[in-house]
Order: C-alpha cells, then sequence, then structure tokens
C-alpha cells in the first residue's frame, strides 16, 4: 500500500517572504542546476527556472503575503512587494523528487528565507484529479470532516490563515449525505450552491476551504489541500506531502468513508493509530508521524495514557 500511495503525481506551493523573489530564483537555479528563461510580464512578476529534464520551476508574487526582511540588526521589518514569494513546483512524485525538493526548501531558509508568526504564508498541495470519481470525491469531503478538529490543532492552523483554509463545511458535507449524488455534476452543483451557483472564477469564495474543488472543476482539474502553514523546514514539508499522499490515497481506494468524528480523549494516540491505518507506518515515517502529532495531548503509544506503575515490593524474602 505504502509504494501505491506514493506513486500519486502531486505540485506544491510553498509562500515565504525574507529574500526577494530575484534572490530567491538564483537560489532554485543553482540548486536544481537549471536555466533563467523568459516569463510572460502579469502582474504576479513570474520567474521561471527550467531544470534539466525540462520540467519548469515558478517564483511569483502573491498578494496574500505580508511581506517582511530582516534588516542589519537581525529584527524583522516589514518591506516591500518584491519580497512576496511563491515557489510553485512542476509535477513531481515523492520517490523522483522529494530529495531535490527539500534542498530547494533549506537552501532558501539559508539564504534569508522565513515564514513567521506574521506573515500569512501557507503552503498548497495539489493532486491530479483525473483518477478521482463521484465516490472519491464524496470519500475526501468526508475524511477531512471527520478530521477537522484533529487535523486543525495538529497542524496548528492560525487563526490569521483560517479564512484561507476553513474546515470543511457541515451544511455541505449533510446535503451530501441527504442527497446522495450520483454523478459529478450532482456534486459541483451542492459545492457552488451556498455561493450562487458555478462560477470560473479563480479566486472564488469556494476554494478557500481545508479542501478544495474549486480548483477540481475549474483551472487545472486538480484537487487541492490548503490546510498547512507555511515552512522552511525540508522535515515538516515532507510531512505534510506525505500526510497529503496518504489522505488521497484513502480517498481514492477506500470503499466509502464517514464523515462522523471519531473519540479523540487522548489526540496523539488517535493520530498515530490513524496514520499508521493510512500508510504512514515504519522507521521511513517515523519522523513525519512525529511531526504531525506534536501538538496534540496525550500520549502516542498509550491509548489510556502512560499505564500506572505497579508499587515496588520492599518486603523482605524470607529466609528459609
Amino acid at each position: 500500500m505504502k509504494e501505491e500511495m506514493l506513486k500519486s503525481k502531486f505540485g506544491i506551493e510553498i509562500e515565504f517572504t525574507g529574500i526577494t523573489r530575484k534572490e530567491a530564483t538564483e537560489v532554485v537555479r543553482r540548486t536544481i542546476e537549471g536555466t533563467i528563461i523568459q516569463a510572460p510580464v502579469d502582474w504576479y512578476d513570474k520567474r521561471i527556472v527550467q531544470q534539466p529534464d525540462g520540467r519548469k520551476w515558478t517564483i511569483m508574487s502573491d498578494g496574500s503575503i505580508m511581506c517582511m526582511r530582516k534588516n542589519a540588526a537581525g529584527n524583522i521589518i516589514r518591506a516591500s512587494r518584491d519580497y512576496s514569494v511563491e515557489l510553485v513546483s512542476p509535477i513531481l512524485t515523492y520517490r523522483e523528487d522529494i530529495e531535490q525538493l527539500q534542498q530547494i526548501i533549506r537552501n532558501l531558509r539559508e539564504a534569508g528565507g522565513f515564514t513567521g508568526k506574521s506573515s500569512q504564508c501557507g503552503i498548497h498541495i495539489h493532486f491530479d484529479g483525473e483518477p478521482h470519481t463521484v465516490k472519491s470525491l464524496k470519500n475526501f469531503i468526508n475524511i477531512i470532516a471527520s478530521k477537522n478538529d484533529l487535523l486543525y490543532k495538529a497542524l496548528q492552523i492560525k487563526p490569521e490563515r483560517m479564512h484561507w483554509c476553513q474546515k470543511m463545511d457541515e451544511k455541505l458535507v449533510n446535503k451530501l449525505k441527504t442527497r446522495r449524488p450520483k454523478t459529478e455534476e450532482q456534486i459541483r452543483k451542492i459545492w457552488y450552491e451556498d455561493y450562487g451557483g458555478f462560477s470560473t472564477n479563480h479566486y472564488h469564495q469556494s476554494r478557500y476551504h481545508f479542501l478544495n474543488l474549486h480548483s477540481y472543476f475549474t483551472g487545472n482539474h486538480t484537487v487541492e489541500l490548503r490546510g498547512f502553514n507555511s515552512e522552511l523546514h525540508a522535515g515538516k514539508v515532507r510531512a505534510y506531502i506525505v500526510l497529503s499522499l496518504a489522505l488521497n490515497y484513502q480517498a481514492l481506494t477506500q470503499s466509502g468513508a464517514s464523515s462522523r468524528k471519531p473519540q479523540t480523549e487522548n489526540e496523539k494516540f488517535a493520530m498515530r493509530t490513524y496514520l499508521n491505518r493510512i500508510g504512514l507506518i515504519g522507521d521511513e515515517f517515523k519522523a513525519c508521524r512525529e511531526h504531525l502529532y506534536k501538538h496534540l495531548d496525550g500520549v502516542a503509544a498509550w491509548r489510556y495514557g502512560y499505564p500506572e506503575k505497579k508499587p515496588a515490593n520492599n518486603m523482605k524474602e524470607e529466609i528459609a
């Protein structure tokens, strides 16, 4: 199961500040030994770096980023829009590309890039929509709805970012449950129902959820997960990617999924067992699991907390 889970094609968008788009472009070029090519002139001020196999990385501006930089004294201060940076990857696969992606992230951080508590930066992970069906889309919605609270606490989603990655809408979930849509068109109608109907507007309000299906119904036909604070920590980004791959695979392969929220009297244990169940098992993903339940309460190894220690037996052995 693990290897099948990791085969899905994905793309990642990482927002950050601290360095300029020009500086970030040069970091990416050096890391992948690529070539900077001419990009169309537009509002996003795109810079494109082509790697030797022809795939292209885009460095562009994003209007939601609060631009910051460090001054000579090391203090974080406000900066110009040149410091609004979004890195957009080409289509990637885990086994072939994760090491290069992590190295790009490390190098951007070393060059002075950061996200920071006040930068409002996020990470978005896209999956190819082609394998998805009516069943898998319903599964995905229910999976995210059932894990809303656990995921938001585990991922420490900042209050200032909640507008950009809202929890799965309970009204939407209930409509799916009662109407039981059989076609993609019926799901699409339900998705847009509370937003005045279908729209091709890229920045449509329905996209701003942990799970975004607006990108599936329009544009590049991708399923997007938006529930990640931005990081230039290579290990955490890897954890987010692996979690997303597992969620996507679960949606694609499970015969059905419930939106019911599980009992989580021990959050760490609940998260650990869930991650194991969806494929994050073994030493390879140990660090990923630890990143993902670090901020949860409880004890990962024991459902009901640490077992009570038996009192020591201080009685001396009888001498025969």
